[in-house]
């Protein structure tokens, strides 16, 4: 991972430790999200990256621009460019779907299709499922997504990506 982004993703994961810790002491550890219509824009960053596979010289700092449109307790629409692992621009649309939380941390998957890997397809699109976990707080958030690896085609890791509430 690039040296620039190990202290912005420890401290997201001591944000999501003690948010963890202060739920389960209220005793409210383990709820399901209520899916009333919602109306919330987001803008997202695009990813610092932790590859599983440190040997594959792989790009961790995927810059680029995103949205969430979240219309449900549940659900938010979402797509986004961003410079990918394998150094080439990719384009993402789909749904973050999460209806459980685990103290105040949204657990679920983005359901997605994305293009611009160039040992998948061809660099053509491909859909794909990738456990989300979500940390909001006001206007700022944090998704974290799970990826998993796909034979030498995809490479899997640990990403996250930060976000600003527009409304």
């Amino acid at each position: 991972m690039n040296k620039h982004f190990i202290k912005p993703a420890l401290a997201c994961g001591l944000a999501l430790a003690f948010a963890f810790a202060q739920a389960a002491h209220a005793g409210d550890l383990f709820t399901k999200i209520d899916p009333a219509p919602k109306s919330e824009f987001w803008i997202d960053s695009g990813f610092a990256t932790y590859h599983f596979d440190r040997d594959k010289d792989l790009n961790g700092a995927n810059w680029g621009l995103g949205a969430e449109y979240r219309f449900s307790g549940t659900m938010a629409a979402t797509a986004g460019r961003f410079y990918n692992s394998d150094r080439d621009y990719s384009n993402y649309a789909g749904v973050i779907w999460q209806p459980y939380a685990i103290g105040p941390v949204r657990v679920g998957a983005a359901i997605a299709a994305f293009n611009g890997y160039p040992h998948m397809r061809d660099g053509g699109w491909f859909p794909a499922a990738i456990p989300t976990l979500t940390y909001e707080y006001q206007r700022v958030g944090v998704n974290v997504g799970i990826i998993p690896s796909y034979k030498d085609r995809l490479y899997g890791g640990i990403s996250v990506q930060l976000k600003i509430k527009l409304l």
